[in-house]
């Protein structure tokens, strides 16, 4: 007896399984020589496109290194720089301490017994050597010039500033300077850092304050 097949609205839907792979009306053996033929076709493009992005990602790479690099050498200094100045700062405020209560004046304490003062408030990462200390005083404050020096060099590139070292007396008002010439690396890739000759940067911390009526 002829059989017929059955209606197309009575035939069972295509499943999850038959509706996502293309080979599923094939039988078992048909099916994986169609795919393995299907990705002898593919593999050489593919391939190829995997090693053109390869090497896109490879000269992406290339071009943002430097400005990146860039980056994280001036926000290192800059952080550096702002600890510098802070320590400075710090260092003046404790030196300025000894002077407005009269102990520099009382114990007689040099210019250069003042400096090495100052160098020990300070962290290995500043050379005693080139710390400098300029001390100013006056009857009031309108008489203190508080502008930021201005380095003066010779030949050889040595600083040739003559720093002052008034601590004054009872009731003067002082200025206490703390100055270091620091380094700056790399100051073509960032400008601006360097202010002074050498690829260097002067940070400076200030202590104003009014001395105590010691006797």
């Amino acid at each position: 007896m002829l059989q017929l097949d059955p209606a197309p609205s009575l035939r069972p839907p295509p499943t999850a399984a038959t509706a996502t792979r293309p080979f599923a009306g094939l039988p078992a053996r048909l099916a994986r020589r169609a795919g393995r033929i299907g990705w002898q076709v593919l593999r050489r493009p593919l391939r190829r496109v995997a090693r053109e992005r390869r090497a896109t990602t490879a000269v992406e790479f290339a071009l943002i290194l430097g400005p990146l690099l860039a980056l994280l050498l001036g926000s290192l200094q800059t952080s550096l720089i702002f600890f510098a100045n802070e320590a400075l700062q710090s260092a003046a405020t404790n030196v300025g301490r000894e002077i407005m209560t009269g102990s520099v004046q009382q114990s007689n304490v040099t210019q250069s017994a003042f400096q090495q003062l100052a160098c020990a408030q300070l962290s290995s990462l500043f050379s005693c050597g080139g710390i400098m200390v300029d001390v100013e005083s006056a009857g009031g404050y309108s008489s203190i010039s508080t502008t930021p020096p201005t380095l003066t060099y010779s030949n050889n590139g040595a600083i040739t500033n003559a720093w002052a070292f008034n601590p004054g007396g009872p009731d003067d008002v002082v200025i206490v300077r703390v100055m270091y010439n620091w380094p700056i690396y790399a100051s073509a890739l960032i400008p601006g850092l360097a202010d002074q000759p050498g690829n260097r940067r002067l940070l400076i911390g200030t202590s104003v304050f009014k001395n105590e009526p010691f006797p």
